[in-house]
């Protein structure tokens, strides 16, 4: 069962540590490319902004975006704002998150997000932990995902393999980290089972198309190739 107060708690301490990382830059630094493919930190943190507010937005029963074109419109023109107006536009789009958050609710209600996805409340608080790490490593300033906890890396490694069970286009795989924890995802009809080993920062990183999957060992077949998320 989803506990949405110790994932508050995280995501105050993953936004304190995003904030403490951040407030040493100038712009020149926002302006340096991220670990993503034509984004800049710039465009990484206005993403982190708008994305507390899009969860803030289900989380009182509202569309997440507007489209998807108007979330790729404020990420692109947000992205190359000075340094201070991105902080304090985090900082207050946060708080808006951690305001509504805040507010008495029903926490087993279902929710929805972008495309046609629902979920439990509950989880709302992990899917905004999920973006603060996650993308702090994508700004490529010394946090990776080995500094990564191990609670929250067991968990996304299981969110995600949860997520590409029973894709068509991903084989059945078994992800198996070094100290035994083991998952399954895919599930593809055709094709032989395959098992991934690994560390479970490399899982991780594979899994969310962060890493290439070089450092794995992968037996009954080619590594599989996972869709975007």
């Amino acid at each position: 069962m989803m506990d949405h107060a110790h994932d508050l708690q995280a995501v105050r301490e993953a936004t304190d540590r995003l904030l403490s990382a951040a407030g040493k830059w100038d712009n020149a630094a926002l302006a340096e490319p991220s670990r993503l493919p034509g984004w800049s930190r710039g465009h990484v943190l206005t993403h982190l902004s708008r994305n507390a507010d899009a969860l803030g937005n289900v989380l009182r029963g509202l569309p997440m975006y507007a489209s998807s074109e108007t979330r790729e419109v404020d990420i692109e023109a947000g992205a190359p704002r000075p340094l201070a107006e991105q902080l304090a536009d985090f900082e207050e789009s946060t708080g808006r998150l951690a305001a509504v958050a805040a507010e008495p609710a029903d926490w087993s209600r279902t929710v929805a997000l972008r495309n046609g996805v629902t979920d439990s409340a509950s989880r709302v608080p992990f899917r905004r932990l999920i973006e603060l790490e996650i993308h702090h490593v994508d700004l490529d300033v010394g946090y990776e995902l080995e500094d990564l906890s191990a609670d929250f890396t067991e968990r996304e490694i299981a969110f995600l393999a949860d997520r590409f069970t029973g894709h068509p286009a991903v084989p059945a795989t078994t992800v198996t980290a070094e100290d035994g924890r083991t998952w399954t995802t895919g599930g593809a009809a055709d094709g032989p089972a395959v098992s991934v080993r690994g560390t479970a920062a490399d899982l991780l990183g594979w899994l969310a198309g962060r890493r290439d999957g070089s450092a794995l060992t992968v037996t009954g077949g080619a590594l599989p190739s996972l869709p975007p998320l």
